[in-house]
């Protein structure tokens, strides 16, 4: 059964992700299905932008933990509205990527059509990081998982980002408000925030992210460098599949909506069959 998807995000003087998550969303869906808000009107819509919703909106202010609230406040109401056009609406950061396992053979758009889909649908949470004692700065000549090889399995980034309903996204689409999450088999949401150290370094010198308080936060997602470099990578099949086990049973006792995995480290090292899918 064929469904209507579409895809929206939020940016901020982040082209280089933005260009990605276009390219990769409209080959998967269609560039008309695509809707970009840029947090400033002061910001200056990209040519590659060209055959999609793209609009500035006037820029969220405050202090990073309000600017969150009130940024998925705002994508809330922008999916609940595509909802009256769409069946299901996919919900990222510019830096994330809903992908299925390159082994099924099918796209995300055929893997949505056939998901049962109550509320909300999440992809395995995988924190690609840079491995600095193999890999250098990223290049724009090859695809992110050419030149990235190592990920943490991250509950942080197993959010409910496709929707089939209304919903009130919690901050960083990191849960929704009142339901549960489900994890799907064969599908991954790769995060690449904190993938090349030379970029998490340009980011610190961004004064819109120092006056937003974010200093903090991305000196703590460097974290994840450190960890791809230092820990011995496990087998992705065997780890990925206790991780969705795990996951889907447990939570954190301060938030039931959310995955938890007892704060284990688990490194793994992605197979090449997904080096060409971002």
């Amino acid at each position: 059964m064929s469904k209507k998807i579409c895809a929206l995000t939020m940016v901020r003087n982040d082209d280089f992700y933005l260009k990605r998550w276009v390219e990769y969303y409209g080959r998967e869906l269609g560039k008309e299905n695509l809707y970009v808000y840029f947090d400033g009107t002061d910001q200056v819509i990209p040519d590659f932008c060209a055959g999609v919703f793209a609009k500035a909106v006037e820029k969220i202010g405050g202090q990073v933990v309000q600017m969150e609230k009130c940024r998925l406040k705002f994508l809330s109401e922008k999916a609940a509205e595509l909802l009256e056009s769409y069946d299901l609406v996919i919900g990222t950061d510019a830096d994330e990527f809903l992908a299925v396992d390159p082994r099924t053979g099918i796209s995300l758009k055929e893997y949505l059509e056939k998901a049962d889909i109550c509320t909300s649908l999440s992809g395995l949470g995988v924190d690609v990081g840079q491995n600095t004692r193999e890999e250098g700065d990223i290049r724009d000549d090859a695809t992110f998982l050419e030149q990235r090889h190592y990920a943490r399995l991250s509950t942080r980034y197993t959010k409910p980002c496709v929707i089939a309903k209304p919903v009130t996204w919690g901050s960083g689409f990191h849960r929704i408000k009142g339901h549960n999450f489900h994890i799907g088999k064969d599908l991954y949401l790769l995060h690449f925030g904190y993938f090349d150290l030379g970029r998490i370094k340009a980011r610190f010198e961004d004064p819109s992210r120092r006056e937003g308080g974010w200093t903090k936060h991305l000196a703590k997602r460097s974290k994840t460098i450190n960890l791809v470099t230092n820990r011995r990578a496990r087998n992705w099949e065997r780890w990925t599949r206790a991780a969705r086990i795990i996951q889907t049973i447990f939570r954190p006792p301060y938030a039931w909506n959310k995955p938890s995995m007892f704060e284990a480290v688990i490194i793994v090292r992605i197979p090449d069959r997904f080096s060409k899918l971002v």
